[in-house]
């Protein structure tokens, strides 16, 4: 090699061209195409470039942005809370109303001592009483409803609502002159375990029926001849279908046979009379009777959906009701809804009626009574052989 020679032809690593002043096959791999003769690069219009800001150095197009932004702000604040109240305000309302409701139950040491008392057993018991206390009514409605004036409060009518852990609820009734033994007073008939003038009292009730049947009592509710017209009242009244006209004026109770829609004054008479063939036992059957289709009408989508009805359904209950220390509306909540699964209605089996020294009274069936207690107190449902009309 020639050193120092200055030979395009030698050199390397730049671009050469030909004899013919064209370019060499290297220069063209790097060197960008020509534009042809006259082709002039088009520069993009002004209307079709993106527009940005435009400043006018007062500041007003910057405060017109932040004033836009302050309203939707305060729009979408104003739409939440719209929303937030929507969403909350029957909650809230349904809280206060719950609370204002369970406030208003009266409420009275129904349950023994723990001592003695049954253990825990599965399924639900509430025992309902229907006294004949004459409290809140006036001398024109004693009068009206044939109620006398007696003192205290005494019951003819005990029922145990029984709530199975799987299977049919039942409405059970206890006849009010069952014979068994009550602590403090003796061997006489059940509903002297409530008699204040011996001692009773709804305590007493409630553990005489668990020594008697081995059944624990979980809720207790207590309603009076008040109480019972202002509800059948509030629901608007409740049909009823007897057999035969029926008449007694010491229930005030005058009807006739065949459906009818019974306000709170006859459904009081026709729960009390006892102007019947089985007198205390078709009592009882009616109370039974009466007591499902006043529940099933009280808990209803006419009433439940009817603020006219349901304000002053809740609002008579809650004042006149009577539960145990322990319980709450929602207690109450619970039987009602037990009782709309089409309950079986029965009553503790009856052995025979006797007359003893505490006048005629009514002994269990011992067999089929403890085939039902026993299914009770193992939460299961009551089998069709322990049921009794």
């Amino acid at each position: 090699m020639d050193h120092g020679r200055d030979d395009d032809a030698q050199r390397t690593g730049v671009f050469r061209r030909d004899g013919s002043g064209g370019y060499d096959e290297i220069e063209k791999l790097y060197r960008s195409k020509r534009r042809s003769a006259g082709s002039t690069r088009r520069m993009p219009s002004v209307r079709d470039r993106p527009r940005g800001r435009e400043y006018d150095g007062t500041g007003a197009a910057r405060e017109r942005r932040r004033s836009g932004e302050l309203r939707r702000r305060r729009a979408l604040r104003t739409t939440g809370a719209v929303l937030a109240l929507v969403v909350l305000a029957p909650l809230v309302f349904g809280i206060g109303f719950y609370l204002w409701a369970d406030g208003r139950l009266e409420r009275v040491e129904a349950m023994p001592p723990a001592d003695g008392r049954p253990e825990e057993q599965p399924g639900t018991t509430y025992m309902v009483v229907g006294s004949d206390s004459r409290k809140g009514l006036s001398d024109d409605e004693l009068q009206d409803l044939r109620t006398g004036r007696a003192e205290g409060k005494r019951t003819d009518t005990i029922m145990v609502v029984y709530v199975p852990e799987d299977g049919r609820p039942a409405i059970v009734s206890v006849p009010r002159d069952s014979y068994v033994d009550i602590p403090g007073i003796g061997q006489n008939k059940i509903n002297a375990a409530f008699a204040e003038n011996l001692g009773g009292g709804p305590s007493t009730l409630v553990q005489t029926f668990e020594q008697a049947s081995g059944v624990r009592i979980d809720h207790y509710v207590e309603i009076g001849f008040a109480g019972f017209v202002d509800i059948v009242d509030a629901v608007g009244g409740v049909e009823m279908c007897p057999e035969e006209a029926m008449e007694d004026p010491k229930a005030g109770l005058d009807i006739e046979a065949g459906c009818q829609d019974m306000d709170g004054a006859t459904a009081l008479g026709y729960v009390r009379t006892r102007a019947s063939a089985r007198a205390d036992l078709d009592r009882i059957q009616r109370q039974r009777e009466f007591f499902s289709a006043l529940v099933s009408k009280a808990t209803g989508a006419s009433t439940l959906a009817n603020p006219f009805r349901l304000v002053p359904l809740v609002r008579e209950g809650t004042e006149t009701f009577e539960v145990d220390q322990d319980d709450h509306l929602m207690d109450l909540g619970g039987m009602a809804l037990a009782m709309r699964e089409d309950p079986a209605t029965t009553s503790v089996p009856v052995g025979s009626t006797p007359t003893l020294n505490v006048g005629s009274v009514v002994l269990w069936d011992e067999a089929a009574s403890e085939e039902m207690f026993s299914a009770m107190r193992e939460g299961q449902e009551i089998p069709e052989d322990a049921m009794r009309d």
